[in-house]
C-alpha cells in the first residue's frame, strides 16, 4: 500500500473528485472541450497532487504539492461558480460542493500544518 492511500485527505479528494464527475453530466455537450474538461483536470488534481507529494523525498515538497492541491480545489470552487452563472447547475448543487470544498481546505490546511 502506498502512503497516500491511507491519509484521510486523499480519500476525501478522490471522492470529491468523483462527485464532481458524476455533477458535469448533466452540463451542455458543446462545453465537453472547455469547461467540463477543465472541472475534470482541476478536481483529479487534488488527490493527484497529494499523492504525488506523498512520495516526495522531503517534507518541503510535500508541503507545496499540498499547496497546489488546494489550489487546484479552489479552481473546482471558481469553475462552479461559472457553471452557476450559466444556469448548468442549481444553486443548491454549487453550495453542497462549496461546502464540501471548505472542508476539504481546512483538512489538507490541517494535514500540511501537522507535518514536521
Amino acid at each position: 500500500m502506498f502512503r497516500f492511500e491511507e491519509l484521510e485527505i486523499w480519500k476525501l479528494a478522490i471522492s470529491y473528485a468523483d462527485d464532481i464527475y458524476n455533477l458535469i453530466e448533466k452540463l451542455p455537450i458543446n462545453e465537453r472541450y472547455n469547461l467540463i474538461g477543465q472541472i475534470k483536470r482541476a478536481a483529479l488534481s487534488i488527490s493527484n497532487n497529494i499523492a504525488e507529494g506523498s512520495g516526495t523525498s522531503t517534507t518541503k515538497n510535500f508541503k507545496s504539492f499540498l499547496d497546489i492541491s488546494i489550489a487546484s480545489l479552489l479552481e473546482t470552487v471558481n469553475l462552479l461558480h461559472f457553471a452557476r452563472r450559466r444556469d448548468y447547475i442549481s444553486e443548491n448543487e454549487r453550495i453542497d460542493f462549496y461546502q464540501k470544498a471548505e472542508k476539504l481546505v481546512k483538512k489538507i490546511r490541517a494535514f500540511k500544518n501537522s507535518l514536521k
